[in-house]
């Protein structure tokens, strides 16, 4: 939602400092030319972006993951999701996080937005897909990656979330999105 011109808020890149170079993560340090004309810095960690799947199955569930992370230690539910390689596409992720991750192919995909799910300290994009038609299959999981997968009613993760034991924020973003899917007043647009 924009409210017109918004220059007066921008902040202009003036220099870098390279913090962390991780295999994962990337921590800079920024100096900014802020509105009023002083400067300030601003850490944040630099990531090459996500996509988030919400699979629909035909019966009305739809495929969580149960997962141990290890930041936060303890196991969370949450919709597939991955990593997106250097200059891949979003949707190819997508495919291939659902079908490595939970077994499932899918028939039909659609694009439902993105999201930032950190913007005070990470670049990370968040690419949200909802896919359906789905066709199970053989599992591929990464090297030290365990999960468990689950087909639930949406209603099961909504009284989850109300109770407070869903805390992922990129799956609290597509339970706002798959509500509004439901309830028929936000619309996808399905690709073969």
């Amino acid at each position: 939602m924009s409210t017109g011109d918004d220059t007066h808020l921008v902040e202009r890149h003036l220099a870098s400092q390279e913090l962390l170079k991780g295999g994962f993560l990337h921590v800079v340090r920024d100096t900014v030319a802020l509105p009023d004309g002083s400067t300030g810095t601003r850490e944040y960690v630099r990531h090459p972006g996500a996509v988030v799947v919400v699979p629909m199955l035909d019966d009305g569930r739809v495929v969580v993951e149960r997962q141990y992370r290890y930041p936060i230690s303890r196991v969370v539910t949450e919709f597939p999701a991955g990593k997106l390689d250097a200059g891949e596409d979003p949707l190819v992720c997508g495919k291939r996080e659902l079908l490595e991750e939970t077994g499932y192919s899918a028939r039909e995909w659609a694009r439902a937005g993105e999201m930032h799910n950190a913007i005070a300290y990470s670049d990370e994009v968040i690419h949200i897909y909802f896919a359906r038609g789905l066709q199970a299959g053989q599992r591929k999981l990464d090297q030290g990656e365990f999960l468990d997968v689950l087909a639930v009613p949406p209603s099961q993760l909504f009284e989850a979330a109300q109770r407070g034991e869903l805390t992922d924020a990129k799956t609290l973003t597509c339970m706002l999105w798959l509500q509004n899917v439901l309830a028929g007043t936000w619309v996808l647009d399905w690709q073969s």
